[in-house]
């Protein structure tokens, strides 16, 4: 038996830091502020996202000193 495979690759939408913070918050509300082992590694995947999905700052070149 022969499986094709796409050659068109798949779009993964990424989630924006606000997205991503409401589900964190959420994790909290639910447990009480208290995570179970399960429940703190989705958190620390969570914070992860979020911090994968949060802006950088650009960073501001300072301009050379003359000799």
């Amino acid at each position: 038996m022969l499986h094709s495979m796409s050659t068109t690759p798949e779009t993964v939408r990424l989630r924006t830091a606000a997205e991503v913070n409401e589900e964190i918050r959420d994790l909290l509300m639910k447990s009480g502020g208290r995570l179970d082992h399960e429940q703190r590694r989705m958190y620390q995947r969570l914070v992860g996202e979020w911090a994968a999905a949060t802006p950088r700052p650009k960073s501001r070149r300072r301009p050379a000193r003359a000799s």
